[in-house]
């Protein structure tokens, strides 16, 4: 059946008298409200040609769905709280784009709120006001453990989630994340695979969730191999401190024959550290990274590293959420990384400590 012409456009070009309704959809489409409704809500139980005829008029007329009014209707919000400790690093920022995204196309409108410092007093304050705001729901996204700490001692009314990697839940909050002690697993266990047993890890911050357990899985898969953890440098995740780093291990002969870093930009540092004076990636120190950054494929060599999906993260964590504000057991398995293999590492050979040059 096709949409009739005259209809959508004329209520599409009356902008000043009303706008659009869900009636006004029905009409055109010459289907019913519920029908309407049942396709806005994505129920299964409508015929492909009708879903398709339902959207073509939405679109054409410009109708936009009345959140508030949904919420009155369905007594559930439409809106979900988001909290962020501010962070600019790659994975909180990337955390935080793709839950917006992926709750706006689920339908719900989002308010982010970021806290200066972590502290109780500050996060039960952002707390509160998410909550005045009427949200059905919280995510926090969590890398800190004082955040974490923070939350946990928080009181709210609405179901909130954490975003930290390996946390464990509570009765109150509960917990979803990436698996990323099996994603520096992945990393350290492709070093072994290639012969290494010298692996160091130049690691990242201990108050950070991600830097407890990209160690915890360093460690897990050199010991599951026979291997004691050797060199392990604590930081801050930026490439100043790496570079730095890579510079004392070369001024004291210390570079390993391969190394797990903490993150990508860690690799970088270390990379042009190295390079400046003639330790060369791979053929003298295998580097592999975490994050997969835009553009470390572009590194010199391209990095070999472990990939985080942000979307399918935030895609779970909402699931998760929406699971819990409605009643309904979700599943929680943590999302899985991917090791992309590239060129910053070779398979080990007898070598000797690499010249530095003066």
């Amino acid at each position: 059946m096709a949409v009739p012409r005259e209809a959508s456009e004329r209520l599409r070009d009356a902008p000043m008298r009303r706008k659009p309704t869900i009636n006004d959809v029905a009409q055109v489409a010459g289907v019913s409200f519920g029908t309407v409704s049942r396709v806005l809500n994505d129920a299964p139980d409508v015929s492909a040609a009708t879903r398709k005829r339902v959207l073509q008029v939405i679109k054409d007329i410009g109708y936009r769905r009345n959140r508030a009014a949904t919420a009155l209707v369905t007594s559930r919000s439409m809106s979900i709280g988001i909290l962020s400790d501010g962070s600019p690093r790659f994975g909180p920022v990337g955390t935080l784009m793709a839950l917006e995204n992926v709750a706006r196309k689920k339908g719900y409108a989002t308010t982010v709120i970021s806290v200066e410092k972590p502290d109780e007093e500050s996060v039960q304050a952002a707390l509160d006001t998410l909550d005045d705001t009427g949200v059905g729901g919280i995510i926090v996204i969590a890398p800190h453990v004082e955040m974490a700490a923070a939350v946990w001692n928080a009181s709210f009314r609405v179901p909130v989630e954490m975003i930290a990697a390996g946390a464990s839940s509570t009765p109150n909050v509960f917990t979803y994340s990436e698996n990323q002690e099996l994603g520096a697993r992945l990393a350290t266990q492709h070093l072994i695979d290639l012969g290494h047993t010298d692996i160091a890890h130049i690691a990242g911050s201990m108050d950070w969730f991600d830097g407890r357990v990209r160690k915890r899985g360093w460690e897990a898969a050199l010991r599951d191999a026979g291997l004691s953890p050797g060199l392990c440098v604590e930081g801050d995740w930026s490439p100043r401190w790496a570079y730095e780093t890579g510079l004392k291990l070369v001024r004291e002969g210390r570079v390993p024959q391969a190394i797990f870093a903490a993150s990508d930009h860690t690799a970088l540092g270390l990379i042009r550290a190295f390079a400046e004076n003639g330790v060369r990636v791979p053929e003298d120190v295998s580097i592999v990274g975490f994050d997969d950054i835009e553009g470390s494929d572009f590194f010199l060599p391209p990095l070999t590293t472990v990939r985080q999906d942000f979307t399918a993260l935030a895609l779970m964590s909402m699931e998760v959420l929406l699971g819990a504000m409605e009643g309904r057991e979700v599943d929680r398995t943590p999302i899985a990384p991917t090791l992309v293999v590239r060129n910053s590492c070779t398979r080990a050979t007898a070598r000797k400590s690499p010249e530095v040059q003066q």
